[in-house]
């Protein structure tokens, strides 16, 4: 990893939610709503988006911990915030404080979630 990767960086993705995001796996009779499963990868995708920019040549990260709580609903069609703050750096593994809010200013979604950096051949290898 290139060197600046360290506690207290931030960053913020944000999205606008499509029907494939919702909670359509419980039945056609289910609310148009954002789900648990979109919001993790929005998460995942948030933290990945910040530790890119200090990849060296052969480097990635796989998430390897979620703990989030999903705290409030959001209808599909609205926008979504995942801002991500690097709370802890122990060798390879990095660990973030996680917040998701809507377009309402309502925080819908907050907790930990955790990666570490790998060797692409390495892990491309088995």
């Amino acid at each position: 990893m290139k060197d600046g990767l360290e506690p207290g960086v931030t960053n913020e993705l944000t999205i606008t939610t499509t029907p494939d995001m919702g909670i359509t796996h419980l039945g056609p009779d289910a609310p148009s709503m954002f789900s648990t499963p979109a919001m993790i990868q929005l998460i995942e995708g948030t933290c990945l988006s910040l530790m890119s920019k200090y990849f060296e040549d052969g480097e990635q990260s796989v998430g390897y911990h979620v703990d989030v709580f999903h705290l409030a609903p959001t209808p599909v069609g609205k926008k979504v915030t995942a801002n991500a703050t690097l709370k802890k750096v122990d060798g390879r593994k990095y660990t973030f404080d996680v917040e998701c809010t809507n377009e309402d200013g309502v925080k819908i979604g907050e907790g930990i979630h955790e990666r570490a950096v790998i060797d692409i051949s390495r892990f491309a290898g088995g």
